[in-house]
């Protein structure tokens, strides 16, 4: 009866947190702060349902399974997102005008010198669309 309860909470909870990432997709303003809303709470949603429906089988199987589904998630949204991000950074994607760092600046000035039209051509459909 108490797993039942904790089970139901775990999985609300988690549930919770996605949809407040989806909410952050619609609502921030620019494609960083985008990637942020839908890497990190999505990944703690994710985390909170494993655990619940490890607790609602509690068997060696279902254990594993959720503890790899647990591990391949951590190990995989963030250096997805960061490798994403680079790439829109390097390609000269927008900013939001409040933006106060941006450390990786200068870092990447050479990347939108060596493929301008492709900086062109990103920046010319924003101004489009």
């Amino acid at each position: 009866m108490i797993s039942e309860w904790i089970v139901a909470v775990l999985l609300v909870l988690g549930a919770m947190f996605m949809f407040i990432a989806s909410l952050g997709i619609v609502r921030l303003k620019d494609f960083y702060m985008r990637m942020h809303a839908s890497t990190k709470a999505p990944s703690l949603g994710i985390f909170l349902m494993v655990i619940g429906i490890i607790v609602f089988f509690f068997d060696f199987r279902a254990t594993f399974e959720g503890l790899v589904i647990i591990l391949f998630v951590f190990l995989t949204t963030p250096i997805g997102s960061h490798m994403i991000s680079r790439v829109a950074h390097s390609m000269g994607v927008e900013k939001d005008k409040n933006t106060v760092i941006d450390e990786l600046d200068e870092e990447t000035k050479p990347v939108q010198k060596k493929f301008p039209e492709v900086v062109e051509k990103i920046q010319g459909r924003k101004k489009d669309g």
